[in-house]
């Protein structure tokens, strides 16, 4: 019999067809498993059959390789890794900023190319999947995955998403260097109860599909291959045994060409931790029943799932269907043809290439916010002749590349990386940047100034000498990877240790403070918004961060970044996201707060300035498939070049279901030279004014709609019109 699944002259289809048809139960079941490679690896492919690993890189992902070419079937296995913002477990591979970060660019091209180059770098070190991108919406900053997100903004999110599928996955899987992109965590993963992370979930069906899965849509439609179910539950029903977001949404309706996978050991917390299955092979069956293709790290899932088939209560064609999946992603990928070994020492001369950290130095730059420039303290004059640079974060590597990166945060009792692995000399630091710009012409004095956690580390009295005998005092603060990422939710979002009192030391000098925020996530910082100068958000910018803080600094590119995520004043005035719901009372709202965020969604200044004039829609009257063009003229009014975000809300005035009072459905970037005007164009067609009824139908409603187009979601900086919309 042909072996036709051998051939690269049939289809994918064709060749996983007959692959199925030569595999036994057992088989098949294996590739359904993804297991840590560095436990018995040997075992899980000669014995296990097994489909993917993941924490494996380089010469062993090869070996190993080479050990399933030579089993009965030769079925070839997918390694995965958390490649989220560049190859972090690495050491020498390209940092990019944080996916917050990089968000902040508002710049789709931009994190296409992250993506791209993440990917190359990947393929080189034997590996196919990278778990990213994150789509989940960062809506509650105590949450501490907040970093991983695009912000709270589910269209913003759908776009940069889709870009970096397609920066992953490239023209064709098949390409030598396109890996796997997976959208996580599927669904509505950032609104558990609380901030905390993995929790519980009170969102109603018609809110998941109104904001939630709007963004995992334009990801699907991308092209994504894969996604993953996320860890928590929704109403009581964990998303690993969701049924109708699994199989019917994503599968039937996305009609998804690729697989879904389950995050770390989603089938062995129903048991263990949400308690929806008295036993692990009650898990096994729920996550199978529900859509699930391949299981992440729950090794008793093989057994569990062979047991269930022999037993009738799972049917063989349940399995195929999973194990087809993946298989017919194997084939796209052509893992079966050439097995996507790669030349090591070609390898060295690509991964952190000159070329690949110039790409991360250009993405920090657009990424960078400028939230004040009181009396343009920046860029840093040609007066200036000493500079203080003070604070925790001005120097320290992990706080500024930020999650998912080398170390033993990850993992501790095994970690990816241990430190004396990972060469940190290409990580350019805050102070590192600013005394390379600096050169002969502006001395650099520096201090720690105090610990990030420990309150008793401090030398304020020598870091207020310093800054005493300075020109200027550019403090570096915020917090670092062990304040965020996952398993590290928060209930407060102060700064830590001795920072605020490091700072208010600092203002008592009276010499002029630029504050440069290096964090994961919005802080509660309403001192600093008072009494710096200057602030800088650089959230985690990855390796040329240094380079692109100072740049930004020194004037050597004019800030352009504005924030996709609301800063709250203080933790209890959250939510503070821009598109909440009308109908709280007001007008004070909570009698003890200011009821706008301390800096808002959308917001962003620049060295120059710009100036809104002649708003106009046309037509001023549509059908439901109709479409308006909102143009807008926009004048740099100031003294430099500059980039600006053009941005356009829209509010369905009256509706059969309530909706957010605003709601970002397009945006523009614009360069404009000094005293010149540009128009800005931007198309609406009328499916962005829809909604989810409560039928749990999309529609278009006929009804006035309120227009918007502006710098930023603050009504303050919004133009407004009206348009129609008729049956």
């Amino acid at each position: 019999m042909k072996e036709i699944y051998k051939d690269p002259a049939y289809s994918p289809v064709e060749r996983t067809k007959d692959l199925l048809s030569r595999m036994t139960l057992e088989e098949k079941v294996g590739q359904m498993c993804q297991i840590d490679g560095r436990e018995n690896p040997e075992f899980w492919i000669n014995e296990r059959h097994i489909g993917s690993f993941l924490h494996v890189r380089g010469k062993e992902a090869q070996r190993l390789q080479e050990i399933a070419g030579k089993t009965r079937l030769g079925i070839p296995i997918i390694f995965g890794i958390d490649a989220i913002h560049g190859h972090g477990f690495y050491s020498g591979a390209t940092v990019f900023p944080s996916q917050l970060a990089a968000a902040s660019s508002w710049n789709p091209d931009i994190l296409q190319e992250m993506a791209a180059i993440t990917a190359k770098e990947v393929s080189l070190t034997g590996l196919h999947w990278t778990f990213s991108p994150v789509i989940c919406l960062g809506r509650d900053a105590r949450w501490g995955r907040v970093d991983e997100t695009f912000g709270e903004d589910p269209y913003l999110a759908g776009i940069l998403a889709a870009a970096m599928v397609k920066g992953y996955q490239g023209e064709k899987l098949s390409d030598p260097y396109s890996i796997l992109a997976c959208a996580k965590h599927y669904v509505a993963y950032g609104e558990t109860v609380g901030g905390r992370d993995s929790t519980e979930c009170d969102v109603p069906e018609r809110k998941v599909r109104s904001t939630f899965l709007p963004p995992f849509k334009t990801a699907a439609d991308a092209g994504c291959a894969t996604f993953m179910t996320a860890y928590h539950a929704i109403d009581g029903l964990p998303c690993t045994a969701n049924k109708v977001l699994l199989k019917d949404i994503l599968k039937d309706e996305w009609k998804l060409n690729g697989f879904i996978v389950t995050d770390w050991d989603n089938v062995g917390h129903m048991h263990r931790l949400q308690k929806t299955a008295s036993d692990m092979k009650k898990s096994a069956e729920l996550a199978i029943l529900a859509g699930n293709d391949m299981m992440m790290s729950t090794p008793e899932f093989y057994e569990c799932a062979i047991e269930l088939v022999k037993e009738g209560v799972i049917e063989e064609e349940i399995i195929d269907e999973a194990c087809g999946r993946i298989l017919e992603t194997k084939f796209r990928l052509g893992l079966f043809d050439d097995k996507r070994y790669t030349d090591f020492t070609k390898a060295q001369s690509i991964i952190g290439c000159a070329e690949h950290k110039k790409a991360s130095f250009e993405c920090a730059l657009e990424s960078i916010v400028l939230l004040k420039n009181e009396n343009n303290v920046l860029p840093v004059s040609d007066k200036v002749r000493k500079i203080a640079v003070i604070g925790p974060n001005a120097h320290d590597v992990e706080a500024q590349l930020g999650d998912w990166t080398f170390g033993p945060r990850y993992y501790p009792e095994k970690p990816m990386l241990e430190y004396n692995e990972y060469d940190i000399t290409p990580i350019v630091t805050i102070l590192d940047g600013i005394k390379k710009r600096a050169g002969n012409k502006v001395e650099i004095v520096y201090d720690r100034g105090c610990d990030m956690l420990d309150a008793s580390k401090e030398n304020i009295a020598g870091s207020v000498k310093l800054a005493q005998e300075a020109d200027m005092v550019i403090a570096v603060v915020g917090d670092t990877i062990l304040l965020n990422g996952e398993v590290r939710d928060r209930s407060s979002l102060d700064l830590t240790g001795a920072q605020q009192k490091l700072l208010e030391a600092l203002k008592i000098t009276g010499k002029p403070l630029v504050v440069v925020l290096i964090n994961g996530k919005p802080l509660t910082v309403p001192w600093i918004k008072d009494n710096a100068d200057s602030i800088i958000e650089a959230w985690n910018p990855g390796m040329e961060g240094g380079n692109a803080v100072a740049a930004i600094l020194f004037g050597d590119y004019n800030p352009c970044g504005k924030i996709t995520i609301s800063f709250p004043r203080n933790v209890g005035q959250q939510p503070v996201y821009y598109n909440q719901y009308s109908g709280w009372h007001g007008p004070a709202r909570y009698i003890d707060v200011d009821p706008e965020p301390l800096f808002s969604f959308g917001y962003g200044l620049s060295y120059t300035s710009y100036k809104y004039s002649n708003m106009s829609i046309t037509p001023k009257e549509i059908g439901v498939d109709g479409e308006i063009t909102v143009s807008v003229d926009i004048t740099n009014t100031g003294s430099l070049k500059g980039t600006e975000i053009v941005q356009l809300y829209i509010n369905d005035i009256y509706s059969s279901v309530t909706t957010p009072i605003k709601e970002l459905k397009g945006f523009a970037r614009v360069t404009i030279d000094p005293g010149q005007t540009k128009n800005v164009k931007i198309k609406l067609p009328a499916e962005a004014l829809s909604l989810i009824n409560r039928e749990l139908k999309r529609v278009v409603e006929p009804g006035e709609f309120e227009i918007m187009i502006g710098s930023s979601s603050r009504d303050c900086d919004l133009l407004k019109d009206i348009i129609r919309v008729i049956e």
